[in-house]
């Protein structure tokens, strides 16, 4: 499948990722309508800032809502489905949010997918489902371990939609996108606070626990990823890691972070944010040979520069976070 000239739906298209996805999107000549969250002040998230605005058709609705999301699918050929809640420490606050977002969510889009005959269901899941790697590097075959409330319902949502695929012969592709980070992401991930915190003047920076490794993907790279996916009909039923196959703990980071920006810091780990013991996921690194295998996705950053462009644009945009108050 090309997406040009493609109607193309972005579900979750106000937020980080999906903002670069709708982008992305544009420019390769897709006919793209955002789905945003109704909110009385009809602001657009990420999407008031990009360039493509004005060629954006914006769909307001709530994904909690079937109604609202079958009619948004009207007159649509493809779905992206990124909208859901990903914070991890407000999933041991809310599950229940989560799970009416994450799981009844995902099923308003399939089941409204199912009913108007769409040509093709992208939806996103998380590395989180993984958990604690039993192996290295992480495949597409790994268990699947619900280590938070908010993995469980992606984890839900993932078998949702292959069940659709299973039993109704829906066209769905499942993108499995390991950390992304970059311009635009929120206050609550660990890049944004390490940088923010810094900006400010800060010599002590909070963070939480230090040891746990990920394997970070610059935006532009993971959006790339996600267009490759949905292209490729050999994936279709399918579940597709994206992921640079690297690992840094969350300590090397911070001090990667302060090197590049030519600052000397102290990190002092924070009790609040701290995940349960067995919550934390300890380690994740992505085997990426499969979307080697049937795309010519390769990841386009290092981590050097894309932390580079990250800490750029959040220098520019500071006053839209609050680097004095923990965001869970």
């Amino acid at each position: 499948m090309n997406l040009k000239n493609k109607k193309v739906l972005v579900t979750g298209a106000g937020g980080f990722i999906g903002s670069h996805l709708v982008e992305k999107l544009i420019e390769n000549s897709a006919k793209v309508k955002a789905f945003v969250r109704y909110n009385s002040r009809n602001n657009w998230g990420w999407l008031e800032t990009i360039k493509y605005k004005d060629d954006v058709e914006v769909y307001i609705g709530d994904i909690r809502d079937y109604d609202s999301v079958k009619n948004s699918l009207k007159g649509v050929e493809v779905v992206f489905h990124l909208a859901a809640l990903i914070g991890i420490p407000y999933s041991y606050v809310s599950p229940l949010a989560y799970i009416k977002t994450n799981i009844e969510g995902t099923y308003n889009v399939l089941q409204s997918a199912r009913e108007l005959d769409i040509e093709r269901v992208i939806h996103t899941s998380t590395s989180e489902v993984y958990g604690t790697a039993r192996y290295i590097p992480i495949d597409e075959f790994h268990p699947l371990q619900p280590q938070s409330p908010y993995s469980a319902t992606k984890i839900s949502a993932d078998n949702m939609a292959l069940s659709f695929y299973n039993a109704f012969d829906l066209p769905v592709t499942i993108v499995r996108p390991f950390n992304t980070y970059g311009p635009r992401q929120s206050a609550r991930a660990v890049i944004p606070t390490i940088i923010t915190q810094i900006l400010t003047g800060k010599k002590q920076i909070k963070l939480g626990k230090l040891s746990p490794t990920r394997d970070l993907n610059f935006v532009k790279d993971t959006v790339n990823g996600f267009i490759k996916i949905a292209e490729c009909d050999e994936l279709i039923g399918n579940v597709t890691n994206i992921g640079s196959g690297k690992e840094i703990s969350i300590g090397s980071l911070a001090d990667m972070i302060a090197k590049l920006m030519g600052v000397d810091i102290e990190i002092v780990q924070e009790k609040q944010r701290l995940r349960p013991n067995k919550s934390e996921v300890e380690r994740l690194i992505c085997n990426n040979a499969k979307i080697k295998k049937y795309t010519d996705w390769d990841p386009e950053y290092s981590l050097e520069d894309g932390l580079k462009e990250t800490i750029k644009w959040i220098r520019a945009n500071i006053s839209l976070y609050k680097p004095e108050v923990y965001n869970v």
